[in-house]
């Protein structure tokens, strides 16, 4: 990131802002907003980051004033001479004592026939039929073939579709998410999907992940180039429409998908089996429409279905019930609509479905079919446990006999979360320490300066007698030999 281009694009605003060209200048406080949110996320120190923070605050505020002074003067435009009668815009000002001279007969207006009661009908307001013409508000009636085509235009646009049946893009201010419509479907599902679903910053990064570093590189070509390379990847080159994580519980195969929504900015869908289930007959199959329904809205978007041989296992078992199967079946077809380049090679229009599991054996081999990426995630190696390592004790002290290196060596066969409780439980043991044998009155009273004690190395070797690894070699026989004739990575 480039700071002077930062603070040129601030000075820029600001100099636009006091010549009043208000337009240009909220431009500009828009983009030193979006540049200092992304060198933000790659400060690692602390102290650092927040001084960055609190200058975006600042700009975001003086932002907000320009933007009110723009909404100020588009009110006066509102306000002018458009809501002031007619008749009065010109008429100079008049002393209600002195009586204006007498306007001669031949300029005076033929006489009103005076109608009863009876002969007129009353207008409402309302009334479709009747539209103002010009600025003085006179009154033709519609044909009605006109006031049916009207009410279908209005039908269609309150659904958020054209005429013709196509979604009509929905006009949002600055900073503003626009909203799924969710015509046609139950509002409780649209909300509960909205709640439970949606992330659009799961602040995941790369370097938050240990190891990997082939996955890393696959899922960059899969999801995060197109992006970057949108005419590149057209036609045959088109993005990849299903990847398929493989590999044992706790190697990071659900970092991986949050750490790919947020380098590439897409919307992320976080889904399980829970979320596509309903005890009532077709609202699953709904739910699984909707779902792709709201992906295809917010696009570009992340859809991650964790554990995906609980939704989609293989079919025609004799233990498979007629809604699961049906389900699977709708699964499968929005799948299949769900292309990496929706409209016209757009990369952002693209919806990328993610997937991860610990059995790919029982997954479906149509689904398996439609996952045309399958990435197998190991194990980590010895460099990546000692990042590992280094990444969940960067806020601890540590004495200064720990060899990390040496650790990492011990903990050969632990996957990336075995790792982690190990980490975890080493640094909780010199707090175990001082408060053993204290009252609870002792232990309340106790400052946090005295609890925050350096980890040593015998809390370490006392955590790997007690955590042992949790993939034996059989699983990972298993997985190796599932990779060699199926894998596409």
């Amino acid at each position: 990131m480039n700071l002077a281009e930062i603070c040129d694009n601030a000075k820029k605003g600001r100099e636009y802002a006091l010549l009043g060209n208000y337009d240009s200048s909220m431009v500009y406080y828009q983009g030193v907003i979006q540049q200092i949110e992304r060198h933000c996320q790659s400060i690692r120190d602390p102290a650092l980051k927040g001084k960055w923070q609190q200058v975006q605050q600042e700009l975001i505020e003086e932002y907000e004033q320009v933007k009110s002074i723009v909404s100020t003067l588009e009110s006066f435009k509102m306000d002018g001479p458009a809501d002031t009668p007619v008749s009065c815009q010109d008429e100079p000002f008049r002393d209600p004592a002195v009586w204006p001279p007498p306007v001669p007969a031949e300029h005076r207006a033929p006489p009103q026939i005076k109608r009863s009661n009876r002969d007129v009908k009353p207008l409402r307001k309302e009334s479709p039929g009747l539209q103002p013409r010009g600025p003085v508000g006179r009154a033709h009636a519609v044909s009605k073939g006109e006031k049916a085509a009207g009410s279908r235009e209005r039908e269609s646009r309150a659904r958020g579709r054209d005429d013709k049946g196509k979604k009509i893009p929905q006009e949002v201010s600055d900073g503003e998410i626009p909203k799924f419509d969710g015509a046609g479907y139950n509002k409780d599902m649209v909300e509960t999907l909205e709640r439970d679903i949606v992330s659009r910053n799961p602040s995941i990064h790369w370097d938050d992940i240990a190891d990997l570093e082939e996955a890393k590189k696959l899922l960059r070509e899969a999801v995060v180039l197109p992006m970057w390379m949108p005419d590149f990847f057209k036609g045959i080159r088109r993005p990849w429409k299903g990847v398929l994580m493989v590999g044992p519980p706790g190697t990071g195969k659900t970092m991986l998908a949050k750490a790919v929504a947020t380098e590439c900015g897409t919307t992320f869908f976080n889904v399980s089996s829970s979320t596509l289930t309903s005890k009532y007959r077709g609202e699953s199959e709904k739910l699984v429409r909707l779902l792709f329904e709201m992906a295809r809205f917010y696009a570009p978007t992340t859809v991650f279905i964790d554990e995906i041989d609980s939704i989609c296992s293989r079919r025609g078992t004799f233990d498979e019930h007629e809604a699961s199967r049906r389900v699977k079946s709708e699964l499968l077809v929005q799948m299949d609509g769900v292309d990496g380049a929706l409209e016209n090679d757009d990369p952002s229009k693209m919806v990328m479905v993610l997937a991860a599991t610990n059995f790919p054996w029982d997954i479906d081999e149509a689904l398996r079919r439609r996952l045309e990426k399958r990435i197998y995630i190991p194990l980590p190696t010895a460099k990546g446990r000692e990042k590992l390592l280094k990444i969940n004790l960067r806020e601890i002290e540590l004495d200064p006999d720990i060899s990390l290196e040496e650790i990492a060596e011990k903990t050969e066969g632990y996957s990336g979360a075995d790792i982690t409780n190990v980490c975890r439980d080493a640094s909780l043991m010199a707090m175990r320490r001082r408060i053993n044998g204290l009252t609870p009155e002792e232990i309340r009273a106790l400052s946090k300066e005295e609890l925050q004690l350096p980890v040593t190395k015998g809390d370490f070797e006392l955590a790997l007698k007690k955590i042992s690894k949790s993939v034996s070699a059989a699983d990972l026989e298993k997985y190796e030999k599932w990779m060699a004739e199926f894998g596409s990575a």
